[in-house]
């Protein structure tokens, strides 16, 4: 073999990245990283379900059982930056590779800890191996794809980030019906087991190697203040359910202050044409990518925590099983696979206008949502609203596919994995946000009204909101992108006489 080959297929491994011949195992290799990504991010939310028999299994207070949830979103944000920016300096697949093994191990100590002590500690361990794992799929994608094939290749990457959130309750539902008896939660981590080993061995057959020498260069700066202002940023919501937002609130602050600094250090590390953790420029130059990533944040918060209310309300308040929690908000996902899918081979002649019109979808599924389970029976309104549902899902769909790739498909190669991090980290942010503050402000009320029908109305038109800022910011994406394509539809009149003038006003 020559020195221009790789072990993975004999080809050059930075061919992807430089136009050379596409690797002919670039499918395979993707779905490979979609499964693994697909347990890491189902692993968010697949936990919830069970947490009331893990509760009454080991014999712990609800502050230790939350962190089973809240200690696995606070590493997975507190990781996927530096992950990325390693990814893009060592090699992609070797991380990749350690990451998913790291997963595996850390979900079989989840499975079997006989306390809650250490099932906490592994639950970290697992955020941060899952963490370690997923920008490495963005940039794998960002490597192996060109053209409207990366746009189909980001529409099953969206795909799996939009399910695997709104499938998580069902999975554990299900699960939860066929494991039964006092360890059948084991299983929600068992189950990753065999799938994990499964990706590995695939992973070390199909994936590239992408080692870049004279890049390895790590911010450590940089990653220290980073990791310390999403924690001050995380650790308030994550203790949200112990009070932990009133007596905490001054690190919100303190977090905000402390990325400020990290702000100013990235660039200065640019001015002295040094290697950032997070290159500010991503946000100046590269088109789209500020805006996408601040839309992904804004939607996350409404998203993420609508599903901790319905299984809240379903559960609690209508004495549903878990299985049956799940199935009533099943729809929803149904419609956001399809769209997800279909999206990514739209997203290069609609653009952002398919973001848009997802919104608007979300809103009126989620509102007519709100509506029935407002004046409806509530022995039919969850039923009846499926059909909602699944309109809202077809528009998550719409949302978090085409997001993500008009957001990554600008960027540089050589920084995939940085912007891929940095976006899911606002997405994570978003979501804790959205998983704090709506179950929340569903206690709240239910404190206030004891009333369980104002509760849910409340919170899901809470959710509203956060969707309503997405849309108002898609829709000055696309009216700014409209303006750039076609600048004579502003000023007809002036084109043939001062052309430059009419596309800059």
């Amino acid at each position: 073999m020559t020195a221009s080959t790789s072990a993975a297929g004999g080809r050059n491994p930075k061919a992807h990245e430089t136009g050379g011949e596409p690797d002919p195992r670039r499918w395979k290799a993707l779905w490979v990283t979609l499964v693994a990504g697909f347990m890491s991010l189902l692993d968010v939310t697949i936990v919830a379900v069970a947490l009331p028999t893990i509760q009454h299994d080991l014999r712990a207070s609800p502050a230790q059982v939350q962190w089973v949830v809240s200690g696995y979103a606070l590493t997975f944000a507190l990781a996927l930056v530096t992950a990325g920016r390693l990814g893009d300096a060592l090699d992609r697949r070797r991380i990749f590779l350690l990451a998913l093994s790291g997963f595996v191990i850390f979900s079989a100590v989840c499975g079997a800890a006989p306390d809650i002590t250490l099932l906490v500690v592994a639950r970290l361990a697992q955020g941060l191996a899952a963490g370690f794992m997923a920008p490495q799929n963005s940039a794998l994608i960002q490597q192996l794809f060109r053209g409207a094939e990366r746009g189909r290749a980001f529409g099953f990457f969206g795909a799996t980030v939009g399910i695997s959130s709104a499938a998580g309750p069902i999975t554990g539902g299900v699960i939860l019906a066929l494991a039964s008896g006092a360890d059948g939660w084991r299983w929600i981590f068992y189950v990753n087991v065999p799938i994990g080993i499964l990706a590995v061995l695939l992973g070390r057959r199909l994936l590239p190697r992408t080692r870049r020498s004279g890049r390895g260069q790590v911010d450590l700066p940089g990653i220290l203040l980073l990791g310390l202002g999403v924690l001050a940023l995380m650790y308030p919501l994550v203790q949200a359910d112990a009070g932990g937002i009133g007596q905490l609130w001054r690190l919100f602050l303190v977090g905000a202050a402390v990325l400020a600094v990290f702000a100013l250090w990235q660039h200065r590390l640019v001015a002295r044409n040094a290697q950032p953790l997070l290159d500010p420029r991503l946000f100046t130059t590269v088109r789209g990518y500020g805006i996408g990533a601040g839309l992904g944040t804004l939607y996350f918060i409404g998203f993420s925590g609508v599903w901790l209310v319905f299984a809240l309300f379903y559960q609690r308040g209508l004495d549903f099983s878990p299985l049956m929690s799940g199935l009533a908000v099943t729809p929803f996902a149904l419609g956001s696979a399809i769209a997800a899918v279909v999206s990514g081979r739209m997203v290069e002649r609609f653009g952002r206008l398919l973001t848009v019109w997802g919104l608007v979808a979300v809103i009126l599924g989620l509102g007519g949502t709100v509506l029935l389970l407002r004046f409806e029976s509530l022995g039919t309104a969850p039923w009846a609203a499926a059909p909602l549902l699944f309109l809202g899902g077809i528009g998550g769909g719409f949302v978090v596919s085409p997001n993500i790739t008009m957001t990554l498909r600008d960027v540089p190669v050589r920084m995939a994995g940085a912007a891929g991090g940095a976006l899911q980290t606002g997405q994570r942010l978003g979501a804790a946000v959205g998983t704090a503050a709506l179950p929340g402000l569903y206690y709240l009320v239910l404190s206030r009204h004891d009333d369980y029908r104002i509760a849910i109305v409340t919170a899901l038109s809470a959710a509203l909101v956060g969707m309503a800022a997405s849309l108002a910011l898609a829709a000055f994406d696309w009216q700014r992108d409209r303006r750039a394509r076609h600048p004579h539809r502003k000023c007809p009149d002036e084109v043939a006489n001062n052309p430059v003038h009419c596309r800059h006003t």
